[in-house]
C-alpha cells in the first residue's frame, strides 16, 4: 500500500510477531506474565488470525494439543496451564472448540487431521447439546425467565459477569457458531446420522435464540442487541460475534442490529471528541472495525483504525495492553503488553479491511474497508492472504474519476464470486483470473 497505509501494515506484522512470541510450545497464550495459560476462547480467535496469515501449522499444533485436555464427558475446558485443565464452567468453550476445528478444516482441507480429532468433536457436540437442552424445559418456558429458554446456562465466560454468572449472549452466539460448524463438519465427512443430529440442534437453537432476544428486548425496553438476558445491557464489543463468527447478521432484526452499532458509534464519537469522560477501555474493541466493514461503514471503520492506532503504548512498539488508559502515565493494571488476544482481534479486523468472507452468499468481498485515498498512484496489492476459498491475490488502483483497475489472481474460488463495491454499485466476478 501507499506510505499512509504502512503503519497499519506494520501493525499487522508486529501483532503476528507478538502472538508467536507469546507461544509456549503448542500453547497459544495471550501473555507471558498475567496470562501465562491457554484459553480455548483466546486460542480459537488467535488461531483464526494465524490461519488468515498463512500460519496454519501453528494453529493445528494448538488444536491437537488442546484436544488432549477435553474431559471424558465432552466438556471443553475454558483454559489449560501447567496444572492441567481448568474445570470452571465457561459456556462459550464448546462452540469455540467446534468452530476452531471447522476453521482448520476449511483453511487446510486436511481430512486426515479431521478424522484424527473427530471423536473429540462428537464428544464436544454432545456436551454442548446437553447444556442447551438443560434450559429448554416447560418450567423455564412458563416462568418470568422466558428469555432463558433453550439458551446456554449462566456462566462467567464474559469477564463483565465475573462477579455473578449471567445468561450471556456471547455464549449463545458462540454456541450458534459451534453448531453451524458441527453441521458443516458432519456434511464434510458424509456422516448422515451426525449431520441429522447437528442440523436439528442448529435449527432448534436458532429459533430459541431469536425468541430469547425478542423477549429480552421487550422486557428491558431496549432497541439494541443485549449483552445478557438478565440485564439487557449494552455491549457492542461482545455483540460483534453475532456477525462473525456466528454469521447471523441476515437473520437478526435489522433495525436492532443497525441500532446496536449506531449506538456504539455515538458513544465512540463522544469519547473521541472529549464530550464523554472516560478513563480506560480494552482494545478488544478493535474487532468492531470488522463489524463496521461488514455493515458497509467504510469511513467509520477508518475512523476507528485511526483512534486505536493512536493508543499504541509505546507507539513505536506496535502493541496494546489488555487495558488502555486515557492518561498514559497513570499507574494501572494493564494485563500483559503485548496481549495476544488483543493482537489477534486487530489482525482479524485489519484483514477484513482488505477482504472478508460473506456467509450470506458465499462471496469474497474485497477492499470494503480501504481508505479510498489508498487507491491513488499504485494503489494496494495483496498476495498470499488465506481465505476459506483459497489463497487470495489481487491489486486495486484508481485509473481516473469513477474508474478502478482490479486484478484478481486464480487462487481463491468463492462459490458466490468476488465482490467489490464502487460508489453505490456492487460488481461481482465469478471467473478467475480477472
Amino acid at each position: 500500500g501507499p506510505a499512509e497505509a504502512q503503519p497499519l501494515i506494520d501493525m499487522i506484522r508486529s501483532s503476528l510477531a507478538h502472538i508467536l512470541i507469546n507461544r509456549d510450545g503448542p500453547s497459544l497464550q495471550p501473555g507471558s506474565r498475567s496470562y501465562e495459560r491457554a484459553w480455548i476462547r483466546d486460542g480459537a480467535m488467535i488461531s483464526e488470525a494465524l490461519l488468515r496469515t498463512d500460519h496454519a501449522p501453528v494453529a493445528r499444533e494448538f488444536l491437537d494439543w488442546y484436544s488432549g485436555y477435553l474431559f471424558s464427558n465432552g466438556k471443553v475446558p475454558c483454559c489449560v496451564d501447567h496444572r492441567g485443565a481448568d474445570s470452571v464452567p465457561e459456556n462459550d468453550s464448546s462452540g469455540e472448540y467446534l468452530w476452531l476445528v471447522d476453521r482448520l478444516d476449511r483453511y487446510t482441507q486436511d481430512r486426515a487431521a479431521l478424522e484424527r480429532v473427530w471423536p473429540k468433536v462428537t464428544l464436544a457436540f454432545g456436551y454442548l447439546d446437553q447444556l442447551r437442552r438443560s434450559e429448554r424445559t416447560p418450567e423455564v418456558l412458563a416462568s418470568a425467565d422466558r428469555a432463558f429458554y433453550g439458551m446456554m446456562p449462566a456462566s462467567i465466560s464474559h469477564e463483565g459477569y465475573f462477579a455473578k454468572p449471567m445468561h450471556s449472549y456471547w455464549d449463545d452466539f458462540w454456541t450458534l457458531a459451534g453448531l453451524r460448524s458441527a453441521v458443516r463438519l458432519a456434511r464434510e465427512r458424509d456422516d448422515g446420522p451426525a449431520l441429522e443430529r447437528a442440523d436439528a440442534a442448529l435449527q432448534e437453537f436458532r429459533t430459541d435464540l431469536a425468541a430469547s432476544l425478542a423477549a429480552t428486548i421487550e422486557q428491558h425496553k431496549i432497541d439494541y442487541l443485549p449483552g445478557c438476558a438478565e440485564l439487557g445491557d449494552f455491549d457492542a464489543t461482545s455483540s460483534t460475534v453475532a456477525l462473525t463468527p456466528a454469521g447471523e447478521s441476515n437473520r437478526l432484526p435489522q433495525a436492532v442490529l443497525q441500532r446496536t452499532f449506531e449506538k456504539y458509534w455515538e458513544n465512540f464519537v463522544a469519547r473521541r471528541d472529549g464530550v464523554k469522560p472516560w478513563k480506560d477501555y480494552t482494545p478488544y474493541e478493535t474487532r468492531v472495525i470488522g463489524s463496521f466493514v461488514r455493515l458497509g461503514w467504510r469511513d467509520r471503520a477508518q475512523e476507528l483504525v485511526r483512534f486505536f492506532m493512536n493508543d499504541r503504548r509505546p507507539a513505536a512498539w506496535n502493541q496494546w495492553a489488555e487495558v488502555v488508559g486515557r492518561d498514559p502515565r497513570e499507574p494501572r493494571f494493564v494485563g500483559d503488553m503485548p496481549h495476544g488476544w488483543v493482537a489477534s482481534d486487530f489482525v482479524r479486523a485489519a484483514r477484513e479491511l482488505f477482504a472478508y468472507e460473506r456467509e450470506t452468499d458465499d462471496a469474497l468481498v474485497l477492499a470494503a474497508g480501504i481508505d479510498p485515498r489508498w487507491l491513488d498512484g499504485e494503489g494496494i496489492a495483496v498476495a498470499g492472504l488465506q481465505t476459506v476459498y483459497g489463497p487470495l491475490e489481487y491489486s486495486l488502483r484508481r485509473e481516473g474519476p469513477g474508474s478502478l483497475h482490479l486484478r484478481i489472481g486464480s487462487g481463491a474460488h468463492p462459490p458466490g464470486g468476488v465482490v467489490i463495491t464502487v460508489g453505490t454499485v456492487e460488481y461481482r466476478y465469478d471467473r478467475f483470473p480477472v
